[in-house]
């Protein structure tokens, strides 16, 4: 498996910048083969009027379209510097791991005082809590990186861009796709399932996991033996 690196320009209108991650979603999609999609997140400083003016439709397809990246297959990471605001700021709440390059800061999209009450919200929340999710939202201050690393924001930190990406493809290159976005989901729904509705789910999970062990000592087995496995070998026959 490979890392794609995408880089998508924040300063983009509100529906060029829905238009750019849907069709990533698509792409991803449609070519299961493409791996990990790391995402290089340019803010262009700060967005203090997030989203502009523009419609409540087109705030729904940028929240649906940042939902569909969120539930990818594909393993997601945003490797972000500078400041990261508005647009930059939901794509890196929604990816699965976060790498930051010297000096980031994430600026909370504050507009006239008052926190933009879209999905960022409701992300800070399931990340942090609702106790210090409340404290940076009514307070409304921007996160510098130290603060952002010790909240669980930011995973991993580096010098510069350019290692930033070359930790995040080092990175994807470790990780099954499918597997961990099978985890990414038992995660996400430990937070508001009951045990008895999670224990079928992660049962099943397991059930899986045992299923797809056998099959990898199977062929391991199989490799050292000399000979191919069953199912290439009815293949040929």
């Amino acid at each position: 498996m490979h890392s794609n690196i995408v880089e998508i320009d924040a300063t983009l209108s509100l529906a060029e910048l829905t238009d750019t991650v849907q069709a990533l979603c698509d792409e991803v999609g449609t070519n299961r083969a493409t791996g990990a999609v790391v995402l290089r997140l340019i803010s262009g400083g700060d967005t203090p009027q997030w989203p502009g003016d523009v419609t409540v439709s087109a705030v729904n397809r940028w929240e649906r379209a940042l939902r569909r990246l969120e539930k990818l297959d594909a393993i997601t990471v945003a490797v972000a510097a500078e400041t990261c605001a508005g647009p930059a700021l939901d794509l890196l709440l929604a990816t699965d791991f976060r790498i930051a390059a010297g000096g980031l800061r994430l600026a909370l999209p504050v507009n006239d005082g008052h926190f933009w009450p879209g999905m960022a919200l409701y992300r800070l929340v399931r990340h942090l809590g609702a106790q210090r999710a409340r404290q940076i939202v009514m307070w409304g201050t921007d996160i510098p990186l130290g603060r952002a690393v010790g909240l669980g924001l930011i995973d991993e930190t580096a010098d510069s861009i350019a290692e930033a990406l070359a930790t995040a493809t080092a990175l994807t290159g470790r990780l099954s796709n499918r597997e961990t976005a099978l985890r990414r989901q038992l995660i996400t729904e430990a937070v508001t399932a009951e045990y008895e509705e999670a224990l079928g789910l992660h049962l099943a999970a397991c059930d899986r996991e045992l299923r797809r062990l056998r099959a990898a000592a199977g062929r391991t087995a199989a490799e050292h033996s000399g000979t191919a496995a069953p199912e290439l070998s009815e293949a040929v026959a």
